[in-house]
């Protein structure tokens, strides 16, 4: 199932929403994997910043909204377990290119 989500237009748009996610949470040292963190972002708790830049974590917390949003429609038009491996490759690829930065994904 690997590679065959990279040519599509959902693919292409949520990984480049999601690299942006990534961006400015590396910015805010935010472990954005660690289990409850997304939550705590969305509901605008910026004490997850391990280092403060209120432009960078509202631009997170924008972006993690639209993810969602976006997956939502990518789930009626592609199926949900379409959209779960495709988010699932973006983060794994995207967690090859950043590291350890982005937390610890839940188990």
């Amino acid at each position: 199932m690997a590679n065959e989500h990279r040519d599509t237009r959902w693919y292409k748009h949520m990984a480049e929403i999601d690299r942006e996610i990534a961006l400015h949470a590396v910015n805010c040292k935010v472990a954005i994997l660690d289990p409850g963190v997304i939550e705590r972002v969305l509901q605008n708790d910026s004490s997850v910043c391990g280092t403060q830049n209120p432009a960078s974590f509202a631009k997170l917390r924008s972006l993690l909204m639209m993810h969602y949003s976006v997956r939502d429609r990518a789930v009626v038009a592609l199926g949900q377990n379409e959209t779960i491996a495709m988010v699932k490759e973006i983060v794994e690829r995207l967690r090859t290119q950043v590291g350890d930065k982005l937390g610890t994904p839940k188990s």
